[in-house]
């Protein structure tokens, strides 16, 4: 499955939060549960779905359509303002399907966007809902280096992808982060380096990762597959530069996950 395929999946879960945690200066971590997740396909890699966050004021349904397509939508839409959930997209950062327990890692700004405001206020009990959209990576079987870059949003996609990729696979990992604390354990291929891009304040996020992108070359383009995530202008110069050295477009996934200066 890829990008392309997110439509074409259906299963919808309404689930409590169990538990939160503070994992690093800019992250916590929402331990969600239910019953419901016996349904959720374990994907692995960049697992990624659309989470409905409660209102902040008020009651919120989740009565919700199963299906992220133009009529999905639309039905959404149609739910009254003040009952309809807010919509985001997020990456599963471990799934534990015995267990019926699924973790989101949360990249936390102040009060800056609904689902940063939601994180920091969020008990056990609370209700959200998720709709599978499967996964963005993916990559071609005569693969012979994977170039993987994002800031902190995509550190739960790059770690998923790392954790689940063939143990023989050899590449280059670029995560951006707020803070050097904010670097996390990975369970990456021997042949691969990760490199962990702590950002000084006042300097664009995705910069620093798209700058080390933007310096790497390679004399085997065909054989290279990418994913690049996070703040739109990161991706959009990733895959260009990886396309303006030779590698082919069909092998790059990429997806603009935030636009700076917009709530996210």
């Amino acid at each position: 499955m890829s990008f392309k395929d997110a439509k074409k999946h259906t299963t919808l879960c309404v689930v409590n939060v169990v538990g939160t945690e503070r994992i690093s200066p800019n992250f916590i971590r929402v331990t969600l549960g239910g019953d419901q997740l016996q349904r959720l396909p374990d994907h692995g890699f960049d697992h990624w779905f659309r989470l409905f966050l409660p209102q902040e004021h008020g009651e919120t349904t989740f009565d919700l359509p199963n299906r992220a397509d133009t009529i999905g939508y639309l039905k959404y839409l149609r739910i009254p303002s003040a009952t309809r959930p807010h919509l985001r997209n997020y990456t599963v950062r471990a799934f534990r399907p015995q267990a019926r327990e699924l973790d989101i890692d949360f990249v936390v700004h102040g009060d800056e966007g609904v689902a940063s405001r939601w994180v920091q206020r969020t008990k056990a009990g609370d209700t959200v809902a998720l709709l599978d959209q499967g996964c963005g990576y993916e990559f071609a079987p005569d693969t012979t280096f994977h170039l993987l870059a994002g800031d902190e949003t995509a550190l739960p996609a790059i770690v998923g992808i790392l954790r689940d990729l063939p143990r023989d696979a050899t590449g280059l990992a670029l995560v951006e982060i707020p803070d050097p604390a904010d670097a996390q354990p990975v369970d990456a291929p021997a042949g691969f380096e990760v490199r962990w891009l702590p950002r000084p304040a006042g300097t664009r996020p995705g910069s620093l990762a798209l700058a080390a992108v933007q310096a790497w070359t390679t004399d085997s383009p065909t054989t290279v597959s990418a994913y690049f995530a996070g703040e739109q202008a990161l991706p959009a110069g990733a895959r260009r530069h990886l396309v303006e050295i030779g590698v082919p477009k069909r092998r790059i996934a990429f997806t603009g996950y935030w636009r700076l200066g917009k709530a996210h």
